[in-house]
């Protein structure tokens, strides 16, 4: 047994939503770099582009494919292209997300369901797609959906109450999906950041100072930290995983 090559992905195929930036950006070049061709998506089209040229730079494989992961006519298509120009689908992130902060009290039930509309249906329409994909291939797969320690604690003093819910029915739909997919040969796992600098969390720098002294790391993490984990769940060094929820966030939720 070679250690380096259990979390090669040379000759392996991945799809990465929400890639445009954040996670997903960085999720991407590494698997890129680790030998994998990648199939990136998000909504907007130039940053998309920008990531694509990137792995290209590098010498990787990207196909930028536009899709609104919410939207179950445009993640059909969108896999299916993938899986097409890959040859197969080998590895899935479902890495969209969003979030605001807003109080529950006054929240309109339509600001509610778009949360969740994103954060899971998208995870579970991907998911799905993905899935289905791998299983016509009769092809072994490993799926990683980004969750969050918001599926596990209830974050303060920000009201997030509509994002917590999400990422807890996140966790436990891939503990569902890890089930139903284990016949196939379909490993489902989640990651579970706890505050990282992303483009989605740099817009409230109020905060930080806020959350920092109850991080027992003291900071806030780089996207660049989390690579390490979705390569892991994507490599073969994760063959016996699955059902499982890895939460990375700096030691937030020991208290």
């Amino acid at each position: 047994m070679n250690v380096t090559n259990l979390f090669a992905l040379h000759g392996k195929s991945a799809l990465v939503t929400g890639a445009s930036s954040g996670i997903g950006k960085h999720v991407a070049l590494a698997y890129a770099q680790a030998g994998a061709a990648v199939a990136i998506t998000a909504r907007r089209h130039e940053p998309l582009q920008e990531v694509a040229a990137e792995i290209v730079a590098g010498g990787g494989k990207a196909i930028p494919i536009t899709c609104d992961v919410t939207q179950a006519e445009q993640v059909a298509p969108m896999l299916k292209r993938a899986d097409d120009e890959l040859g197969g689908i080998d590895i899935a992130v479902c890495n969209a997300g969003i979030i605001n902060f807003n109080g529950l009290l006054d929240m309109p039930l339509e600001e509610f369901q778009r949360i969740q509309n994103t954060n899971v249906n998208g995870v579970f329409l991907t998911a799905q797609a993905a899935a289905k994909a791998m299983v016509a291939r009769q092809r072994a797969g490993s799926i990683i959906t980004t969750a969050s320690m918001s599926g596990h604690i209830i974050n303060t003093p920000q009201p997030v109450g509509h994002y917590c819910t999400s990422k807890a029915a996140v966790i436990h739909l891939t503990k569902a999906m890890a089930m139903e997919f284990a016949p196939h040969n379909i490993r489902v796992n989640s990651v579970s950041p706890g505050y990282i600098l992303t483009e989605l969390v740099e817009p409230y720098a109020e905060y930080h100072a806020k959350w920092e002294p109850k991080i027992p790391l003291g900071r806030l993490g780089r996207p660049e930290e989390l690579v390490g984990v979705y390569l892991y769940l994507a490599s073969d060094a994760s063959s016996y995983m699955t059902g499982s929820d890895l939460v990375v966030d700096g030691g937030y939720t020991c208290w």
